[in-house]
């Protein structure tokens, strides 16, 4: 019984060494992919200049406007989120019971919208569009993007607060402050680092998205300058370039990518230190 023992936890652990290979492999598969076919491509140019006239059939320029409105979109859809989310939170783990059936029923909706897909979002965003006569702008993709992301960050601050030991909760009552004092000096305080991971989180998978703001917020070669306006965003850029039949456009597309990568990648280590911290204060 004990050799028979040995022999499934050597599968088991086998397995997941796998499992984890698998996982890194691919990480570090499309690092190289992007990096290879793009690195050539990276200039002073192609990361500060708009596109020129011809760019997409080679002509010069660079991708500075969706640099630029990625990075706006996406911190205008991450404060809407947060103006949503924080609350939403708060009410979920300080004024209603844990186990309640309006808890219960909050999550489960927050995770049907995170598997939502992001096309769906776009085509709703569409259609508030066309019904109340708005055009494609940056104000409609931050809109829809916002819409997108809520569930993520509400959904990964929830857990967030789910780790303050509930300890902290019952000191402060017990010093006689109430619900709103205790979750703002003594809970949100604990929690901070936690709660600015999720909200990086939610920021990276929005500049990363294209399906919700491909008929929202459309493209344009200008950088942006007005919320009624289109505006261009990493991901369109690169669909739009390696869409052609040019390598030079192609290259400059992997240069793209490479660029959001990098941005995403980074925004994820920072999440992932401040994932750490916070577990580190509530053991």
């Amino acid at each position: 019984m004990t050799q028979a023992r040995f022999i499934e936890e050597k599968i088991f652990r086998g397995l997941m060494l796998a499992a984890a290979g698998m996982v890194a492999g691919s990480l570090g598969l499309i690092l190289a992919t992007v990096f290879v076919k793009g690195f050539r491509a990276l200039s002073f140019d192609m990361l500060f200049k708009t596109p020129q006239g011809g760019y997409y059939i080679g002509g010069g320029g660079g991708i500075a406007n969706a640099i630029a409105g990625s990075l706006v979109l996406g911190l205008g859809a991450t404060l809407l989120a947060l103006l949503v989310s924080l609350p939403l939170v708060f009410y979920l783990n300080v004024y209603l019971r844990r186990r309640s059936r309006l808890a219960f029923f909050i999550r489960f909706s927050l995770d049907v919208l995170w598997g939502i897909p992001s096309i769906v979002y776009g085509a709703f965003g569409f259609t508030v569009m066309v019904t109340l006569g708005l055009k494609a702008s940056l104000l409609a993709g931050t809109l829809t993007v916002g819409l997108l992301i809520i569930p993520i960050m509400a959904r990964s601050m929830d857990e967030v607060f789910k780790m303050v030991p509930p300890e902290l909760h019952e000191a402060a009552y017990a010093l006689g402050s109430t619900r709103w004092e205790a979750a703002m000096k003594v809970i949100l305080r604990q929690a901070f680092p936690g709660l600015a991971a999720a909200v990086l989180i939610a920021f990276g998978r929005g500049i990363g998205d294209a399906a919700s703001v491909l008929f929202t917020a459309s493209f344009t070669d200008a950088l942006p300058t007005s919320l009624f306006r289109p505006v261009a965003t990493l991901p369109l850029a690169i669909f739009f370039q390696l869409g052609t039949p040019f390598p030079e456009v192609q290259e400059r597309g992997y240069a793209a990518a490479l660029v959001l990568t990098l941005i995403v990648l980074a925004v994820s280590v920072l999440a992932r230190a401040l994932t750490r911290r916070v577990t580190r204060h509530s053991r």
